[in-house]
């Protein structure tokens, strides 16, 4: 990183600040005939937190939740009604070229590759864009190529990429300027399981050894699990939590189900802390809490009963955020409170 691009007023413990931000809409709303009543939307609602350098952070919530709409102002597509908001000591709507030198965005339903053209062809583009040098740009392209599986679509038109593979290709476009900081917002939608798994092995290793900051936004839990040490749930604008997944289970009590095949039917399965919420002939569904290990289970499973096949389902996010709801009541301040 250029030493000229670094402002004196960030440091590598703030590098990412939000300070009460808040964000409102007017919308207008037919309500009769040539009649229309306008009301505002808080999308956020006075958001405050901090991401340092190098920290890969999941960002969750609902639908709506005001996910995507932080992240538009953090790029500068937005400019914040009210509060402080910083990326590298930039401020995002003001200096959004500047900034954008230093960021990538993946928006899982949206890409930033030219639909008509062949993926070569979007990066060879971005290439002049960033002013990216040439063997930088070289490295960078071959890297993303080997490691993301892309040699075989390089020629092949954006159109006619499935979704997977076009995510695949907006995650390398997002990458060769080597940005500091990476957004990713659904980033493993439509992709298979072992894509997922390529595309999160890729991600531990860009922070690893360039420590790249990231921010996650995704319904999967799973990318969570596999990628970040820390999670921030927001819904209805507010930030409801902050802190380690295992404590966003604890507070909002969520559960994993496993799913066992048996080779016959048989009485419900015992294996405390597990228990069963529903038996279809020799297939049981085990609830268990989500911050306990399946691997002890289903080996006691395993050595006890007549096992064919099994699978693990992860708690849905909605799900985990309505016992939060429950548990702690509406207020957000009460839901940070039991995550301390």
């Amino acid at each position: 990183m250029d030493n000229d691009l670094v402002d004196s007023d960030c440091t590598d413990t703030d590098f990412i600040e939000l300070d009460h931000v808040e964000k409102v809409f007017d919308v207008r709303k037919k309500t009769g005939f040539l009649r229309r009543e306008r009301r505002q939307v808080r999308a956020v609602d006075g958001i405050s937190f901090t991401v340092a350098r190098g920290e890969m952070v999941g960002y969750i919530g609902p639908n709506g939740a005001g996910k995507s709409t932080t992240i538009k102002m953090l790029t500068g597509i937005l400019t914040p009604s009210g509060g402080r908001l910083r990326v590298a000591g930039i401020d995002p709507s003001r200096e959004r070229t500047r900034l954008a030198h230093r960021i990538g965005v993946v928006f899982g339903q949206r890409t930033t590759l030219w639909w008509d053209l062949p993926l070569i062809d979007s990066y060879k583009l971005m290439h002049r864009m960033y002013r990216i040098p040439d063997a930088r740009y070289r490295e960078n392209l071959d890297r993303c190529v080997e490691l993301l599986e892309l040699g075989e679509l390089l020629d092949v038109p954006v159109r006619q990429l499935s979704l997977g593979q076009r995510m695949r290709g907006d995650i390398a476009a997002a990458l060769l300027h080597d940005p500091e900081v990476l957004y990713l917002d659904e980033p493993t939608i439509g992709l298979d399981v072992i894509s997922k798994a390529k595309v999160r092995g890729f991600l531990r290793e860009l922070n690893a050894e360039r420590g790249t900051t990231v921010l996650l936004t995704t319904h999967d839990l799973q990318d969570i699990e596999q990628l970040c040490s820390r999670v921030m749930v927001i819904d209805h604008g507010r930030l409801m939590y902050d802190g380690a997944l295992a404590g966003l289970h604890e507070v909002g009590e969520s559960e994993r189900t496993l799913v066992v095949d048996l080779e016959r039917e048989t009485a419900p399965i015992d294996a405390a802390p597990a228990r069963v919420v529903k038996v279809e002939g020799p297939r049981q569904w085990l609830a268990f809490p989500a911050g306990e290990s399946a691997a002890a289970l289903v080996a006691r499973i395993a050595a006890e009963y007549p096992l064919v096949d099994l699978s693990v389902r992860e708690p849905d996010i909605e799900a985990v955020i309505a016992k939060m709801y429950a548990g702690t009541g509406t207020g957000s301040g009460q839901a940070e409170k039991a995550a301390s």
